[in-house]
């Protein structure tokens, strides 16, 4: 793979950035509302208090972040800013910065959601290569049924009933929560915190697992059945090759190259997939922050969560794109 490809293909991944920022920063300002006065309308309606200058505070906070200057010279500062990685204020939770809103938050996400995105990705197309496989047991490939039916429930639900029969009758993992309050005031780098972490991350885990891994299961089993058919695997037999050998090699590393581009696109779902059940499980991530930004109309926070999202999908995709060759000798991006 020559340099010069790699370099292409970091401009490109900058440019679906910038275009991305763009479409952020002019689709909101296409609506007339003010997410200025809307903040202060929510306190008002929540706290019953409204302030005798209300427009000099609206216009005070304007100039504050920036909304008094003509619309070109917001977004200069607008996209100086993302250049610099300073994503700007938080609406409800001033003076913090969405920056540190971020960083406290992501740490949970990458925990639950990145990591039983990877599991589900590993565990449904194991599921389905070896369903897909003809010399694989009966049991295997009749798995692929009731976790199609599983998959048709959304995560939440499932978590409801989790959260019923495991933690409220049986009482076996904890309600909700990421850590056991009463015994930790804050986070703290421990073992034993880090065991009541993951006893808290049980049942959050299982549902988006249970939820998502029959849908990799049925991809991998179709792209493994197709596999089959093609000559190469079929000349692997006549030569003699042992089964595991032509498993792996021939049937597993050819079938799994729709998989590897599904879960490079699957990063882009972390965030909506895990909104809900973030915050059914109480549990303070990007989908519970993001959650609270859409009802209080922080915009800032939403843009941020928004950049990061699609940052995710785009570097996923680009380090995909350059790994390619590795996963399969057949592609290459040499010119000759």
């Amino acid at each position: 793979m020559r340099l010069s490809y790699v370099i292409r293909r970091f401009l490109f991944f900058l440019l679906v950035m910038w275009s991305a920022a763009t479409v952020l920063f002019f689709v909101p300002r296409l609506s007339p509302i003010n997410p200025i006065r809307e903040r202060f309308a929510e306190i008002q309606r929540s706290t019953g208090y409204a302030p005798r200058d209300m427009e000099q505070l609206v216009k005070a906070f304007e100039a504050k972040f920036g909304l008094n200057k003509p619309l070109i010279e917001q977004y200069f500062d607008y996209i100086s800013g993302l250049a610099r990685g300073d994503l700007g204020y938080s609406l409800m939770r001033y003076p913090r910065t969405v920056n540190e809103l971020i960083g406290q938050a992501l740490p949970w996400t990458i925990g639950l959601v990145t990591v039983t995105t990877l599991l589900t990705f590993l565990i449904g197309t194991a599921i389905g290569a070896l369903a897909g496989w003809p010399r694989s047991p009966g049991w295997v490939k009749g798995m692929v049924t009731p976790l199609m039916v599983l998959a048709a429930v959304p995560p939440y639900l499932l978590g409801l009933v989790l959260i019923y029969f495991i933690a409220f009758r049986a009482k076996l993992l904890p309600l909700s929560g990421a850590y056991t309050t009463t015994r930790f005031n804050a986070p703290e780098l421990s073992l034993e915190f880090l065991l009541d972490v993951g006893r808290h991350a049980i049942l959050p885990a299982l549902s988006l697992i249970v939820a998502s891994v029959g849908f990799w299961a049925l991809g991998m089993r179709g792209m493994g059945v197709t596999v089959l058919g093609e000559d190469y695997v079929n000349f692997a037999e006549h030569k003699g090759l042992k089964q595991g050998r032509i498993f792996y090699w021939y049937y597993v590393r050819n079938a799994i190259l729709p998989q590897v581009t599904g879960l490079a696109l699957a990063f882009g779902s972390i965030v909506s997939a895990g909104i809900l059940v973030e915050y059914l499980y109480g549990f303070p991530g990007i989908g519970s922050l993001l959650n609270a930004a859409i009802g209080a109309n922080d915009f800032f926070v939403i843009y941020g969560i928004g950049m990061i999202t699609i940052f995710a999908v785009g570097f996923s995709m680009m380090v995909v794109d350059i790994l390619y060759p590795l996963l399969d000798p057949r592609i290459r991006y040499d010119r000759r």
